[in-house]
């Protein structure tokens, strides 16, 4: 019984990865001129990932206060054009610092 549920799950899985990805090629034969249409599908992939990181920004550290200031620090250095790394890194470390300090 077991087997025949996980195998369904995979097969929904499945045809829900695939429908997804051939959906728009179906749908969308000819280029699209549209301007809205174009710059609406260009940031979809940006939003989608704010959307499924954010939250995690805030519940991953265990305190808001560090979280915040792992956050400021991340837009500050993504503001001043810095790399994803040095980002990344900078926050972590703010983050670190902040916990270190109690906060």
């Amino acid at each position: 019984m077991m087997h025949g549920y996980l195998i369904l799950g995979i097969g929904v899985m499945a045809l829900t990865t695939y429908l997804i990805r051939v959906l728009p090629m179906v749908i969308f034969r000819k280029k699209i001129t549209n301007r809205f249409v174009k710059s609406f599908l260009y940031y979809v992939p940006y939003t989608v990932l704010a959307a499924m990181t954010f939250p995690a920004v805030f519940s991953g550290t265990g305190s808001v206060i560090s979280a915040w200031i792992g956050c400021i620090v991340a837009v500050i250095l993504a503001y001043f054009k810095r790399g994803l790394l040095t980002v990344a890194v900078g926050a972590a470390l703010a983050v670190l610092v902040a916990r270190l300090l109690g906060l």
